[in-house]
């Protein structure tokens, strides 16, 4: 690979390719000199979702993604594992010619990405995990979600339960409490379980604790950063790096160069009304 000048990460794209572009323009991306981080949540509920994928696509080495429970979502529809929901805007992907290619790409796509010091989730980390952990749990459902059976792992995979890590869980289990922690946490129980149904700001849920607030957390040894969570919005809190800033719901899409964290950030048109989906 050609060395790299500058790595900027970005948040929870969703389809929007417009913000997208006028992102890359905005902080001066060249795909020859420098490489995108992804956070996830490449597509669904914008209008794009097909052009989205092909560009980050082309990109190839240059960019580093992530998987998110959007993303997610649209394999399992392409899988049969799930009931389309209406409020889903995935049909240009399903329609495209290079569906089959594209969803193969997709699922091939890690869930935790780390390197120089940071480590990249979509949503987050259980305090038990050490990023060494947290990267080998993630290799064994990117290993499932690679093999021929891929359909029938996601199959198994929808639920919330259990809702607790231990690491003597085995089979569907171990891989549900995996990849929902990787795509679809936001807060923990004082207890330590996963309080997946819980959204919103921190101070409007007082009886659960952010996942990257609890204490004496393993994973800190690196700086995390991560998107799913657009309440939060873009922020930089040292340790952790929340960027989802809402951009499929008319907020900003944000990047962030990881040398000097600098901040980046382009107004979005409303491509989605907000509901209670993930």
């Amino acid at each position: 690979m050609t060395p790299t000048r500058y790595r900027y990460a970005i948040g929870d794209i969703q389809g929007c390719p417009g913000p997208f572009e006028e992102l890359l323009q905005a902080c001066d991306f060249d795909p020859a000199l420098d490489r995108l981080w992804i956070a996830g949540d490449l597509v669904n509920r914008g209008p794009g979702n097909i052009e989205v994928l092909r560009r980050i696509r082309a990109l190839g080495e240059r960019a580093s993604c992530v998987l998110g429970n959007h993303d997610f979502y649209f394999l399992a529809v392409v899988a049969g594992a799930v009931q389309r929901g209406e409020d889903d805007t995935l049909q240009d992907l399903l329609d495209a010619p290079d569906c089959a290619e594209l969803t193969d790409w997709l699922r091939r796509q890690p869930l935790m990405h780390a390197e120089d010091g940071f480590a990249m989730v979509h949503a987050g980390l259980l305090p038990e995990w050490s990023v060494d952990q947290a990267l080998a749990l993630a290799k064994e459902a990117e290993t499932a979600l690679r093999a021929d059976d891929w359909r029938d792992f996601l199959r198994r995979l929808w639920g919330g339960k259990p809702d607790r890590w231990q690491d003597d869980l085995a089979g569907a289990d171990r891989l549900r409490v995996i990849v929902n922690t990787f795509c679809r946490l936001r807060f923990l129980t004082p207890d330590g379980r996963l309080a997946l149904k819980a959204k919103g700001l921190p101070e409007s849920a007082p009886d659960f604790v952010p996942w990257f607030d609890f204490p004496q957390a393993r994973w800190r040894t690196h700086t995390v950063i991560h998107g799913h969570w657009s309440a939060l919005g873009f922020r930089d809190m040292g340790a952790v790096i929340a960027l989802d800033s809402g951009c499929v719901w008319g907020g900003s899409l944000t990047a962030m160069r990881l040398e000097d964290r600098r901040v980046w950030q382009v107004g979005c048109p409303q491509a989605a009304a907000p509901t209670g989906w993930d």
